[in-house]
């Protein structure tokens, strides 16, 4: 796998020249990824987050590499939480373009061992806290807000996943909540799209090495077997996801609004083979040779098929 440091970005160096993004989750994880990217791409950079010690060993990671960040402690469950962190991002920087909402919980549990308490919990931090964080940045966001002109809004990028796409075993809780932020996203980016001119988006990550979500979910054993059924037979990066966010938050896609889209390989698209390719090429070589011998008007059938 090509190493982060040595992935060369596709977009200019000043695409997000001038931009002040808000990114919760943004000390860890994909959410750091995003936040290095958006800094390295010139946006000033306000991450939030629950631990202090993440939150400040980001900060001073992102400052070592001249990006004007600063951290605030918050719980995105918490309203006055929200209030005060995007406040403050605002009083610190004078304004506020882009949110990303990348904070989330997660645990494997099969859906009889997990309590109510353990599914609300996950839906109060994915998709509520996500809607919590859109509500409290909308009078930043809005076009003809505070720091915003008269034309245009700000940008929102919601983090979700495939889960719910179909159904993925032992994560009810998540794809509850994933489904509500898919949802959050498309009602958002119809109504605040056309009342104040902000974009709204998403990104479903697949599998990405090198995450908490990784090591805790899905063990390496696993991991290896897991490949077998990905159409692009590898696991993502973060730098991945951060691209994405950089296209989906820029004027490259200034006309996209409304869309989740899905960075994972295609893998929400697979399912495990039920007869390997040469059981296939045998068969259809069966087929071909009875449909020449069988005389015409005769059905192709046989007991044997």
């Amino acid at each position: 796998m090509v190493g982060m440091a040595r992935m060369e970005s596709p977009f200019k160096g000043d695409v997000l020249k001038g931009k002040v993004a808000l990114i919760t989750g943004g000390g860890s994880g994909i959410g750091f990824e995003i936040s290095s990217q958006f800094g390295k791409h010139g946006a000033s950079v306000a991450i939030m987050g629950r631990r202090k010690q993440v939150l400040d060993a980001a900060v001073s990671s992102l400052r070592s590499l001249r990006i004007p960040a600063v951290g605030f402690e918050g719980d995105v469950r918490k309203q006055e939480d929200a209030r005060r962190v995007v406040e403050s991002t605002y009083q610190h920087f004078g304004k506020i373009d882009i949110l990303v909402n990348a904070a989330a919980g997660n645990f494997i549990v099969s859906a009889e061992d997990l309590s109510p308490n353990g599914f609300r919990t996950v839906l109060d931090i994915d998709s509520v806290g996500t809607f919590t964080m859109c509500h409290e940045a909308l009078k930043y966001l809005k076009k003809g807000g505070p720091g915003q002109d008269s034309t245009t809004g700000g940008s929102i990028l919601n983090i979700s996943a495939t889960l719910h796409y179909t159904a993925s075993w032992y994560q009810i809780h998540v794809s509850a909540a994933k489904a509500a932020v898919d949802a959050t996203t498309r009602n958002l980016a119809l109504e605040w799209g056309t009342d104040h001119g902000i974009r709204v988006n998403g990104i479903a990550p697949g599998p990405i090495g090198d995450t908490p979500g990784m090591s805790k979910l899905v063990p390496d054993e696993i991991q290896s077997k897991a490949r077998e059924h990905m159409p692009l037979y590898k696991l993502g990066e973060k730098w991945d996801i951060a691209m994405a966010a950089i296209y989906l938050s820029s004027g490259s896609g200034k006309y996209v609004n409304g869309m989740t889209i899905a960075v994972d390989g295609g893998l929400w698209l697979s399912r495990p083979r039920h007869l390997p390719k040469e059981a296939v090429k045998q068969l259809s070589r069966v087929v071909e040779k009875r449909s020449r011998d069988k005389p015409v008007g005769l059905p192709l059938t046989s007991s044997k098929l």
